[in-house]
């Protein structure tokens, strides 16, 4: 079930938990991955999420931490084959990773196709096995409302953790009005993360007031650090 998190007792400890330290960008080395889950080991994030390339040097890194690591699948368009999709959730397993974001096949989605996107979603959900958080994206910046609707209903119906708002490649991210949305389009057994565009304290408490109890970033030092000084915490 869902937890009831709010902006006015939230505390650092929840606050830090509620993020996936974004580490996606294509042009990141090795060393910048390493220095990303330091600080997400320094802040005590619920994960890093890495590409897929980057699972094993992420588990290792995190290995005395209490930081998880999780990957995306059909990141970031989707358009993979099925059979692709589920490759890559067993390697990523295989590697360590404990989470799953996989993008829905949003061309599908948007011929009316809910069979096929229902079925992708679960082949992924059967791969993870229990073994791993599924978390479905959206890229709401694509779809109509009633699109986002029935996406939710799908990605609930294939047996997913989490609906997600977005990769934070699309030309737009997370708005408090799709949020709003998600909630309501699922049971209170799946969570909505949002992601893209989340980069300040005020920006990720308005996000976590309207439901979602993750949030993908990469300004997490800015957002936390903002938290402490705000309560006077050393």
């Amino acid at each position: 079930m869902v937890s009831i998190l709010n902006s006015k007792t939230i505390t650092y400890e929840q606050l830090a938990k509620t993020i996936d330290h974004s580490l996606l960008k294509p042009q990141l080395t090795r060393d910048d991955v390493i220095a990303g889950c330091k600080l997400a080991a320094k802040y005590h994030t619920a994960t890093v999420c890495v590409k897929p390339c980057d699972v094993k040097l992420s588990v290792e890194q995190l290995k005395d931490s209490d930081v998880k690591v999780g990957t995306v699948i059909g990141f970031p368009h989707g358009a993979n084959k099925t059979e692709t999709k589920v490759a890559e959730a067993k390697a990523a397993l295989a590697d360590g990773a404990v989470e799953l974001d996989t993008v829905i096949n949003i061309g599908a989605l948007r011929s009316g196709d809910a069979d096929y996107v229902r079925d992708d979603i679960h082949a992924v959900v059967e791969a993870a096995n229990g073994k791993a958080i599924v978390k479905v994206i959206l890229e709401n910046a694509y779809l109509t409302d009633e699109e986002k609707v029935l996406a939710c209903h799908l990605a609930e119906e294939a047996g997913a953790d989490f609906v997600k708002t977005s990769t934070g490649f699309a030309p737009s991210g997370a708005t408090i009005e799709d949020l709003k949305l998600m909630r309501a389009s699922v049971s209170p057994k799946v969570q909505v993360k949002a992601a893209g565009g989340v980069r300040s304290l005020e920006a990720i408490l308005k996000v976590i007031d309207v439901g979602a109890t993750r949030v993908g970033a990469t300004a997490t030092a800015k957002i936390l650090d903002e938290f402490k000084k705000q309560h006077n915490i050393t």
